[in-house]
């Protein structure tokens, strides 16, 4: 029986192209009958950001110097990708971006439950879809019980900071690795692929590592 390919994925919630790229993967390996294994890795796109967060327009014309013209137009090419992909981008003029730093311990918390990967995809929807604020701790544990994880436990978990070191030593390794852009996909521990490749490119990755695998 051939041994399922390792997928490691450095990402953060935050990343639109994150679950677009993730969703494109998807399709891939859907396609493709590539047995699979994911394992998903702390990235902070915004670190220094304040509890509160920052409007999500406002930032994006920070960071990267947009228009609101070219903001807009990103949105709707993103949005339509995501449409494409059974994944609905819903921002508002309120939309907002959060510090995560407390997202991923929980997590790495739900990891040590075997439920990171449902976590994951449930907390893309909250921010994307549901425009819910996922600076607060209450709101994420809501989020860990709607798919089964204890609610008392994820928000003692949070409190606590439990994870905090672990979470840290997570995110150096990579940036030991040189990631400092996410999505960061890496097949079987030494191809690393960059950016939102499409379902065409992953396809066709999939093939060449099968290919040098056999």
């Amino acid at each position: 029986m051939t041994e399922p390919l390792r997928i490691d994925i450095v990402s953060d919630v935050m990343c639109p192209w994150c679950i677009i790229g993730y969703r494109q993967l998807s399709a891939a390996l859907e396609a493709s009958g590539t047995a699979h294994e994911v394992h998903w890795h702390p990235f902070e796109l915004n670190p220094q950001m304040p509890a509160e967060g920052q409007n999500t327009r406002e930032h994006i014309m920070e960071k990267y110097g947009s228009t609101p013209e070219q903001s807009e137009q990103s949105r709707q090419q993103m949005k339509a990708l995501g449409d494409s992909l059974g994944f609905d981008f819903a921002w508002t003029d309120d939309s907002r971006m959060h510090n995560t730093f407390n997202t991923h311990q929980l997590l790495h918390w739900a990891d040590t439950q075997g439920r990171r990967h449902d976590l994951k995809m449930a907390l893309f929807t909250a921010h994307f879809t549901d425009q819910r604020n996922l600076s607060d701790d209450n709101v994420l544990a809501d989020i860990a019980a709607e798919i089964g994880l204890n609610r008392e436990e994820a928000l003692a978990v949070l409190e606590d900071q439990r994870y905090a070191n672990d979470v840290r030593a997570d995110e150096t390794f990579w940036q030991q690795q040189g990631i400092s852009g996410v999505p960061a996909v890496v097949f079987d521990r030494k191809h690393l692929v960059t950016g939102a490749q499409g379902v065409e490119n992953y396809t066709n990755i999939l093939s060449h590592i099968a290919k040098l695998k056999s």
